[in-house]
């Protein structure tokens, strides 16, 4: 029998864009035994995903003691993740087969050291990162293309969701606008005067907008738009009502963070804010979807601190405005 082990520990955004390499490889092996190595928050979004027969924790502190979970010869290790940890990983589950990206695409090129194969290298700055992982399974013999999202919301998270949102306010004939405020990097996270003078601009009738967040800063900063605004603030949602709730929505308004990837694996149409990642990379890959970013000298740099945020200053809420009704009214 085939075994596989899927090593993409985190982060949640990425996750999300691993998930066609899955589904390429369970069409093409259908019988084989799949599993996948994470960090314990990913796996709320891999409870979402039918046909992994395990998914193993890895304890993001401790993960060395969580190795013996994955330990088989008769496996073939993918590891999606690039980084001298997933590799090392890969290397201590005693695969038969370690695959792993080539040197050139590599964050951590000493992570090559642990892999047995490595498919030819893609051009970074040209392609998908989606297109990137499926080409890992080349050294299997799949050549895939599409792009697979086999994401299932059960009935009782969707339910949860409504209560929730039902009870700041929303009424059943408007339709849900997201705007997603935060991300994990500072570099990628807009500034609140400017989201705030944005949403007053784009005067999107019949909505009910939303300002979603993701821990307690990002909370901070929805609750200051928010005031400034008078739009509603989300309560506490897990990430799988996340998911629901972006799922639900017509239009998600967001920089290049999980909420963004959710929202195009789902076919959610979007807004994307991006200033020091390549949305060519890392962005929508819908013709339909609206980005907006400034190319400088300095971008994308892929930097997670910087003294001027030019990349970001350069979005002006108008033409962030314009987007967004253009995107509203197309999908009225």
């Amino acid at each position: 029998m085939d075994r596989f082990l899927i090593i993409r520990l985190s982060s949640l955004g990425d996750i999300i864009h691993t998930l066609p390499s899955f589904a390429a490889l369970r069409r093409h092996f259908p019988r084989a035994v799949i599993r996948w190595a994470v960090e314990e928050k990913g796996k709320e979004i891999l409870d979402l995903v039918p046909g992994i027969d395990e998914v193993v924790i890895i304890d993001k502190k401790k993960w060395l003691r969580s190795v013996g979970k994955i330990r088989r010869r008769d496996q073939v290790a993918l590891d999606f993740q690039g980084l001298v940890k997933s590799a090392l990983l890969a290397y201590l589950s005693r695969s038969r087969r370690r695959i792993g990206f080539p040197r050139k695409n590599l964050k951590e090129p000493w992570a090559s050291l642990f892999y047995t194969e490595s498919p030819d290298p893609v051009a970074e700055e040209a392609g998908h990162v989606i297109g990137k992982n499926l080409r890992l399974l080349d050294r299997l013999g799949i050549k895939e293309e599409k792009y697979e999202f086999p994401l299932q919301i059960p009935d009782e998270v969707a339910r949860s969701l409504e209560l929730k949102i039902a009870g700041i306010g929303r009424r059943e004939n408007q339709r849900l606008v997201v705007y997603n405020l935060g991300a994990a990097w500072e570099t990628k996270r807009w500034f609140p005067e400017k989201w705030a003078e944005m949403i007053r601009k784009a005067e999107l009738s019949g909505a009910f907008p939303l300002l979603l967040w993701g821990n307690e800063e990002e909370k901070r900063l929805a609750e200051d738009v928010g005031s400034k605004t008078g739009v509603a603030v989300a309560p506490f949602l897990t990430i799988k009502e996340v998911i629901a709730l972006i799922r639900s929505a017509p239009l998600l308004v967001s920089g290049d963070t999980f909420a963004l990837q959710a929202a195009c694996a789902l076919n959610v149409p979007v807004v994307a804010l991006f200033g020091p990642t390549n949305p060519l990379r890392n962005g929508p890959f819908r013709s339909r979807d609206r980005v907006v970013f400034h190319k400088l000298d300095c971008n994308p740099c892929y930097k997670k601190t910087c003294p001027t945020l030019e990349c970001l200053q350069a979005i002006s809420p108008d033409e962030a405005a314009a987007a967004v009704r253009e995107q509203w009214m197309s999908h009225a």
